[in-house]
């Protein structure tokens, strides 16, 4: 995938999730703080503003950054294993 189109598709992402954490806040049966979360992790590789900001979430908050890294690595294995069996057919 060429890197103009990944990094409109991961600012796509990322603002999507944003915004349903919004609505989030306001509904009862979307978890906002979550969403809003994952736009930010899905964001900070793009923009600088969101690493400082999850940074300051980390500091404040250190069990959720504990289970945000733990949830990163699964994540970062299962994607690993996926792109493997990909290559391998």
């Amino acid at each position: 995938m060429p890197s103009p189109l990944k990094r409109i598709l991961v600012l796509i992402a990322g603002w999507s999730f944003i915004l349903l954490g919004i609505v989030g806040l306001f509904l009862p049966f979307l978890q906002g703080v979550l969403f809003i979360f994952v736009g930010l992790v899905i964001l900070s590789s793009q923009y600088a503003r969101a690493r400082l900001l999850l940074r300051k979430l980390r500091e404040r908050f250190p069990k959720i950054g504990r289970v945000a890294d733990a949830s990163a690595a699964k994540a970062a294995n299962w994607l690993q294993r996926l792109s493997r069996q990909r290559n391998t057919d």
